[in-house]
């Protein structure tokens, strides 16, 4: 690129979640050889970087977000070895591996834990956050739990209640005592030393809680269904310490040349963006926008996000993008198939880093999970609203062939989740073959992003397009410019977009079928469709 743009500026994430990318071995468990085996397919996707969802020891009690040891990999993932190998395959293949980092809690079998409740004496005792009962006996206030109940945990032994904002499993971590900090850098070290390029970090946003331990008030727009929506998280979510904890963290990406930081956060743009650190720019690199994810499919709606997003930004911060993660339903479920193209379109042609999660550039839907395969916390314990909580349907096997499986693990093998029904025609085989299919059409855009200076790192701008149900903006870099234009809705729409410029080349299509040059003063656009055009140069 032509102004020295970062990797993590230029290039597309692709998230792999291991349990469901490839089993290797037999257990109907993915793992980091399976990972390994399939570099290949992602390279073709014209990834950047392979994001790994944890795969560090734990009871699995939050599949892989309760750790045990932040310093190994988990014997059903493989081995250090395994790990070290996968990394130098990724970066034999031009790519970066960025490492999920879950610093806030541990597992309650975590070493660090059991030294901590041993006794209310224990040097590690204040590395967690402990508290007399409340008078009542009850917990020592009214904080909640993301998963159901209380996020409190009475400890018998010691007479003491924990903290734990997830499973009861998960105790979270005291960052306010110095050597919890020493031991999280520490930790970073460890995996930096080994060449990982960087960090997805964990509900980055939770880490500091209220010193005074104030109970939080109501929430007075509760639609009275998640029981954890029924507060205002005031006291256990973006505290104002939480940026000092976080530039600690920074300092030690710092130390080490070319490496990178992304923070998960759930939270509006004016409190995301304060999360890059300012002027200073010494946070997060890239503090996540999930704003696409919960918007509503309505293109007037998305495109006041994206520019309110572009104005907001602090003077040198690079945007980023998401459409769907592991904790999420499949895009292609939450939009439909139809849309699904018309998203990644999107996704793939904003201004910022895009990231991008397994499955969904062949369309892959959320899988229906019968009540007794449930293994996912929330809907485990909150069966009432299982549906709207759970996260397995979007966490099933990758469809790779038509195979047993889908080729996720050999016939016979029982998965750790069941396989999509749709697998013996949505999967990567079929599709390969298809020259429309999505993946041929996700591999033509990102191959044309990569390729694409203004679609890469160009400014952006948004145009009117005269239809409710169109959304359409011009990348440009130098004198090359580029107009998107993308259809929201299931009606054909005849656009005049002569302001922007007389003529048009259409390079691709959500249709994957060829389009002649248009006048952009009736520029034809159909159903669900959406185009990337190239404009004649401007002479700046």
């Amino acid at each position: 690129m032509s102004r020295n743009d970062q990797w993590w500026q230029t290039g597309i994430i692709y998230q792999i979640y291991p349990r469901s990318y490839q089993d290797s071995n037999g257990d109907g468990v993915g793992d980091l050889p399976g990972i390994e085996a399939r570099l290949d397919y992602v390279r073709s996707l014209n990834a950047g970087a392979v994001w790994l969802s944890p795969i560090y020891p734990s009871p699995m009690r939050d599949f892989g977000y309760d750790v045990a040891d932040y310093c190994a990999v988990h014997p059903l993932f493989g081995t250090l070895t395994d790990f070290d190998r996968l990394l130098a395959e990724v970066h034999g293949r031009g790519m970066k591996l960025i490492l999920d980092l879950v610093p806030n809690h541990t597992s309650d079998e975590h070493p660090w834990f059991i030294e901590s409740r041993a006794s209310r004496d224990n040097p590690k005792r204040d590395w967690y956050i402990w508290r007399d009962p409340a008078p009542d006996g009850g917990p020592p206030n009214n904080w909640l739990s993301y998963f159901g109940g209380p996020a409190w945990t009475f400890d018998q032994q010691t007479g003491q209640y924990y903290m734990h904002q997830f499973v009861t499993q998960q105790p979270e971590l005291n960052y306010r005592h110095p050597a919890v900090v020493a031991a999280l850098r520490d930790s970073m070290r460890f995996w930096l030393d080994r060449g990982v390029d960087g960090f997805r970090v964990d509900v980055i946003w939770l880490m500091m809680k209220d010193p005074l331990f104030r109970d939080e008030p109501p929430n007075p727009t509760w639609d009275g269904v998640n029981p954890h929506n029924s507060l205002k998280h005031i006291y256990t979510a973006n505290l104002p310490e939480v940026h000092g904890l976080i530039r600690q963290m920074r300092e030690v990406l710092d130390d080490y040349a070319d490496r990178m930081m992304v923070g998960e956060i759930y939270m509006p743009n004016e409190d995301l963006v304060t999360y890059y650190g300012g002027p200073a720019g010494n946070e997060c690199h890239l503090p996540f926008n999930f704003q696409l994810i919960h918007a509503p499919w309505d293109a007037a709606a998305v495109r006041r996000m994206v520019d309110g997003y572009e104005a907001i930004l602090p003077v040198g911060a690079w945007p980023n993008w998401v459409l769907g993660n592991h904790d999420q339903h499949r895009l292609a479920t939450r939009i439909g198939p139809a849309q699904a193209r018309v998203a990644s379109m999107l996704l793939l042609t904003l201004r910022g880093t895009p990231t991008c999660y397994y499955g969904d550039e062949i369309g892959m839907e959320n899988v229906a999970i019968p009540p007794e395969l449930v293994q996912d916390p929330p809907a485990l314990n909150q069966p009432e609203i299982a549906h709207l909580v759970g996260r397995d349907p979007e966490r099933t096997p990758m469809q790779w062939d038509a195979s047993p499986n889908a080729g996720f693990a050999r016939a016979g093998v029982r998965t750790w989740l069941p396989v999509a029904d749709d697998y013996v025609t949505r999967n990567v085989a079929v599709q390969d073959q298809d020259p429309t299919s999505m993946l041929s059409f996700y591999r033509a855009l990102t191959a044309l992003r990569q390729a694409t200076p203004a679609l890469t790192v160009g400014a952006y701008r948004s145009v009117d397009a005269g239809a409710s149900d169109v959304f359409a903006y011009v990348r440009n870099e130098a004198t090359t410019r580029f107009l998107v234009v993308l259809n929201f809705g299931g009606e054909a729409r005849r656009l005049d977009l002569s302001a922007v410029a007389e003529q048009a080349e259409v390079v691709l299509s959500t249709r994957m079928t060829p389009v002649p040059p248009t006048a952009l003063a009736a520029l034809d656009l159909r159903p669900n469709e959406g185009l990337v055009l190239r404009l004649p140069d401007s002479e700046d």
